[in-house]
């Protein structure tokens, strides 16, 4: 059975951060535009979304104010892309609702566009339960740029946060996050799994773990009622509701830094 502290291990280790196996080959096509840090345009009309990444976000039209340094990681982006040919592979779901194709990109020489932002502390990590190929050599380049205080990693708007600081955190609700605490409890009610990093449930940080993601976890041997007492970095968008919390939908969202 695979655990927890094999999987964050695997994060770690230099040589996963070389490949990526199992991808099914997408289309090819040359870079003519880049949207932003996660989004570039094909010569054949084609809209690649590139999953497993989220680089700081553009407005787009959305109201909000753009992101810190999502200028930086667009022109980034484009000084990668832009002219270059490149090949789309498919590691889950091909496209998403908005028509844009969903997938790893390289270039002609191999180079691995995701791996190549996160290495530059330009994106984090950013998984889906229906598409999360290839994500334990993509959080090594992250931790590794993270460690380096690189690009987005020097500022304060995209610093891993406390657990044990819920009023803080709950500053952050709406936005997507690293957490990092050690859990004080996890405990089943009915098909719900929920890890407690405080003694008060309805003021401290949470996690939910419902009972879809629960499959998923199982399917991949992994039990959430064994991260009692571990230290534990967990990322997702943050809500609040009996204090903030993260709803995490798939293993990949948990990387075990501890054990007890």
């Amino acid at each position: 059975m695979v655990t927890f502290a094999m999987v964050a291990v695997l994060a770690m280790t230099p040589s996963a951060a070389t490949a990526c196996d199992g991808l099914v080959d997408g289309p090819k096509g040359t870079v003519v535009a880049i949207v932003d840090g996660d989004t570039a345009l094909l010569d054949s009309g084609i809209t690649v979304r590139l999953v497993g990444i989220q680089a700081p976000r553009l407005p787009k039209g959305r109201d909000m104010a753009a992101e810190p340094l999502a200028e930086t990681a667009r022109t980034a982006l484009a000084d990668l892309l832009v002219g270059q040919p490149v090949r789309l592979r498919h590691g889950g779901e091909r496209q998403d609702r908005h028509g844009r194709a969903l997938g790893q990109l390289f270039l002609a020489d191999d180079t691995w566009v995701q791996q190549q932002m996160l290495a530059g502390g330009l994106a984090r990590v950013y998984s889906f339960p229906d598409n999360r190929a290839c994500i334990a050599p993509l959080l090594a380049a992250e931790a590794q740029a993270r460690q380096q205080r690189l690009g987005i990693w020097a500022d304060p708007y995209y610093a891993v946060r406390r657990a044990d600081r819920p009023l803080e955190l709950a500053e952050h609700s709406g936005r997507y996050q690293l957490v990092e605490g050690r859990v004080l409890h996890a405990e089943a009610v009915r098909d719900t799994v929920y890890l407690n990093f405080g003694r008060y449930w309805k003021e401290d940080f949470t996690v939910v773990i419902d009972t879809a993601a629960l499959r998923r976890f199982r399917t991949a041997g992994l039990d959430p009622l064994g991260l009692d007492g571990t230290l534990v970095r967990v990322r997702g968008w943050v809500d609040s509701h009996d204090g903030p919390r993260i709803a995490v939908t798939h293993p990949e969202q948990i990387e075990v830094l501890a054990s007890r």
